[in-house]
């Protein structure tokens, strides 16, 4: 497969850490990581782990889906876009969005126009779709062989629901003091403040679909 684009998650957190007025060591300080990890993460010299990521989310008050959108700044200076904004039908707005790319994610979207984003300790998103105005992570999820959602082991936790579905392989679930291991066809549901981590511990990629609606943050 031949991701359409990787986004530069790294400058977005960065940018997003700097219009909220908050430090690099205060930032790392409130996540619990060092500041060189921080700052490479932000240069793209690292990549975060799925719990610093969400850690980093939640403290910044910003969505993840957020982070894959990077055309906020293209959608300011868009006509498109500002003709949707100002008053008009919905049936307007509407057909605004579907024919600006850089606002819609779908209704199509081909294995080659993927975004995929390359996480630490063996995980990989590919982003299957994105509806303007909605707060929601719709993911195909690979775990890799002795891949985690956390690389230090640690449970994570973040605003939200999360539902998923495993398609191949298989994935341990740590959910609050509880372990289900969950193979092809099994479904899980829970809300996301509850402490989690995902692993996988077999010889196989673990593949699932991923949707994790988060509330929206201000």
């Amino acid at each position: 497969m031949s991701p359409a684009a990787v986004p530069p998650v790294g400058a977005r957190i960065r940018q997003a850490r700097l219009a909220k007025g908050v430090s690099l060591r205060s930032l790392a300080r409130e996540i619990g990581v060092s500041a060189s990890l921080v700052s490479q993460i932000e240069t793209g010299k690292s990549q975060p782990s799925v719990s610093t990521l969400y850690a980093i989310t939640t403290a910044l008050s910003v969505s993840v889906e957020a982070l894959f959108d990077g055309y906020e700044d293209e959608a300011a200076a868009s006509p498109v876009v500002a003709a949707a904004a100002a008053p008009a039908t919905v049936l307007h707005a509407l057909a605004a969005f579907a024919a600006d790319p850089g606002r819609r994610i779908g209704p199509l979207v081909t294995p080659g126009e993927r975004e995929l984003l390359e996480l630490d300790s063996g995980v990989v998103w590919e982003r299957l779709g994105h509806v303007p105005g909605t707060d929601v992570d719709f993911l195909l999820v690979t775990y890799r062989p002795g891949g985690s959602s956390s690389g230090s082991g640690g449970l994570m936790r973040h605003t939200g629901t999360e539902y998923g579905y495993v398609t191949s392989g298989e994935l341990v679930l740590t959910l609050g003091f509880d372990e289900y291991t969950l193979g092809p066809g099994d479904a899980v549901c829970f809300e996301s403040t509850t402490p989690h981590r995902y692993r996988n511990d077999g010889t196989e990629p673990a593949v699932g679909v991923w949707f994790v609606f988060s509330q929206s943050v201000q």
